[in-house]
């Protein structure tokens, strides 16, 4: 995870374990993403409850270790749109977690 930026307050030795816990939803659930801006990025995920409380989970307790990402649930007909904005300052923290993403969509 060398996309963690500074202020991330997530122990280094836990880094790994969040990596792997993105990578298995990213592996399990992911339809597609779109990156919708240089600060937005969007994952289409399945729409089960479970990979909606999987998400919800992972993703705030991202936000108590990286308080600058915004993460907002849209659900639809064809699954569950998660959205990831950054400011501008973190684009590169984008760019790692859309290249994660990405790396699971092409297996």
């Amino acid at each position: 995870m060398e996309w963690a930026p500074a202020e991330c307050t997530l122990p280094t030795q836990e880094r790994p374990l969040r990596v792997a816990e993105f990578d298995d939803l990213f592996a399990s659930a992911l339809l597609g993403l779109e990156r919708v801006g240089p600060t937005r990025l969007r994952l289409m995920l399945e729409g089960s409850e479970q990979v909606e409380k999987t998400a919800r989970d992972l993703t705030a307790r991202e936000s108590g270790c990286c308080s600058f990402f915004a993460f907002t649930f849209t659900p639809g007909d064809e699954g569950l749109t998660l959205n990831v904005e950054v400011p501008a300052v973190h684009i590169r923290v984008l760019d790692g977690l859309a290249a994660q993403a990405a790396s699971q969509v092409e297996r």
